[in-house]
C-alpha cells in the first residue's frame, strides 16, 4: 500500500481509524486527508455542541459520506470511551481543550479525557498507534541560546503551571501521560506538535506576532521567524505519523518550509487582508514589559492576572528558529502548497471575512 514516498501503512484501506475533535480546524483536514488516501472506514468523534458545517463540506467534497461515522460522544465519560474505540486500529486524538480558561479545566479536557481514551484503548487490545497531536506551546526556550533551532531535542516546560496558559499546562500534562501510558503499559504512540496552524476557516494573527490586548496592535516579534504550518501541509504531516512503520514513541515537529519573520507577516498582512496600525515593540522594552508585569501581578496577589511572564517572553517572542528535518526524513513528508502560495490563499480568506464583518454580513 503506498502511502507517501513509497511507504507501506501499517493499517489497511477498511481498518478503523478514530479521529477525536474531528469538526475542529485541523480535525477536518485531517478527515479530508485520510479520505483522499483511500481510507474507507473513519469514525468521527463529534460533542453534541460541535458545529459539523466544515467537516461535512470536506466529507462531501472527498465523496466520503459512506466511509465515515459520525459519532457523538464525550471523552470525559468512560462509557462513552469504551464505544467509540471499539475495534479501532489507529487513533489520532486532535480533541485539544483550547480555550481553557483555568488549569484545572486545562487538566480535565486534556488530562481526564485522555485518560478515559488510553484506558479503553488498552481494554480492546486491538491498537496499532495513537497519535497524540500536541503542540509547540509545551517548549521552554529558557535557557536556549538566541537564535538557535528549537526542534525535537529541545525540553519542554518543567513547570507549565509557571506559564500564563492553561493551554500549555494541559498539553504538558497530556504528554506526560501519554509517553507514561507508553512506557508502563506498552501503549504503542507518536507524538506531533505543529507550530502555527493557519489556513482557510481561521481568520487571526498569531500571538507571536504580537497582540491588541491594549487597543492598538503591538507588534512584538519583529525579525523572529514564525513557526508556520498551512493546515492542509499539517493534516498531511499527521496522517502520516499514524501510518508509517517503525516510529513508535517518536515526537516530530510540524513546521513548513522558508518560514517568513514576523515582520513579513505582518506586512503582507496590512497589503492583502487590512491596513490596521501597528506600533513596534523592540525586544528589551517586550521583556521589561513582562518583568514587570510579572512582578505586579504578584504583587497583587491575584488580583492582576499574569497573563505577560519572562517565561512567556522566551516561549513566543524571543528569536528562534525552526526545523523540519525530522518529519521530512521519518515520515517521507512533503509539503503539499508552499509556503508563498499558501499566505496568499490565506490572506485572501481573512480579507472576505474581514470585509464581512464590517459590511454586517
Amino acid at each position: 500500500m503506498e502511502i507517501n514516498n513509497n511507504r507501506e501503512s501499517i493499517i489497511g484501506f477498511d481498518d478503523l481509524i478514530l479521529v477525536t475533535g474531528a469538526p475542529g480546524f485541523i480535525g477536518r483536514y485531517l478527515v479530508g486527508e485520510l479520505l483522499k488516501k483511500g481510507f474507507s472506514n473513519i469514525r468521527c468523534l463529534v460533542m453534541e455542541s460541535s458545529d459539523l458545517a466544515g467537516l461535512m463540506a470536506i466529507i462531501e467534497r472527498e465523496n466520503g459520506q459512506s466511509k465515515c461515522q459520525i459519532v457523538v460522544g464525550n471523552l470525559l465519560k468512560a462509557d462513552d470511551c469504551y464505544k467509540i474505540t471499539q475495534g479501532v486500529k489507529i487513533v489520532y486524538h486532535l480533541a485539544a481543550g483550547t480555550g481553557c480558561k483555568s488549569f484545572s479545566e486545562a487538566y480535565l479536557k486534556c488530562v481526564v479525557t485522555t485518560k478515559n481514551l488510553l484506558e479503553s484503548i488498552l481494554q480492546h487490545g486491538c491498537l496499532k498507534r495513537l497519535v497524540n497531536v500536541s503542540s509547540f506551546a509545551v517548549y521552554t526556550n529558557l535557557n536556549k541560546k538566541t537564535g538557535r533551532i528549537l526542534d525535537e531535542t529541545c525540553p519542554v516546560e518543567t513547570a507549565p503551571e509557571s506559564r500564563a496558559e492553561a493551554y500549555c499546562y494541559g498539553k504538558v500534562k497530556q504528554d506526560e501521560l501519554v509517553i507514561n501510558y507508553g512506557r508502563e503499559r506498552g501503549l504503542p504512540y507518536v507524538i506531533v506538535r505543529p507550530g502555527t496552524v493557519y489556513g482557510p476557516g481561521k481568520c487571526f494573527i498569531p500571538g507571536r506576532v504580537g497582540i491588541d490586548s491594549f487597543g492598538p496592535f503591538f507588534h512584538l516579534g519583529g525579525s523572529n521567524s514564525l513557526p508556520l504550518s498551512y493546515v492542509v501541509n499539517c493534516a498531511e504531516a499527521i496522517a502520516l505519523a499514524g501510518l508509517v512503520h517503525g516510529i513508535e514513541g517518536e515526537v516530530f515537529n510540524i513546521v513548513d518550509d522558508k518560514l517568513p519573520t514576523s515582520r513579513a507577516f505582518l506586512r503582507l498582512y496590512k497589503k492583502r487582508v487590512y491596513p490596521i496600525q501597528s506600533i513596534f515593540v523592540p525586544k528589551v522594552l517586550s521583556f521589561l514589559f513582562c518583568i514587570c508585569w510579572e512582578r505586579f501581578a504578584k504583587w497583587s496577589k491575584g488580583q492582576v492576572p499574569a497573563a505577560f511572564t519572562r517565561r512567556e517572553w522566551y516561549a513566543y517572542w524571543k528569536k528562534t528558529n525552526y526545523s523540519n528535518k525530522k518529519i521530512k526524513e521519518m515520515l517521507g513528508w512533503k509539503q503539499q502548497i508552499k509556503t508563498e502560495n499558501a499566505l496568499l490563499d490565506y490572506f485572501e480568506y481573512c480579507r472576505q471575512t474581514v470585509m464581512k464583518k464590517k459590511s454586517g454580513k
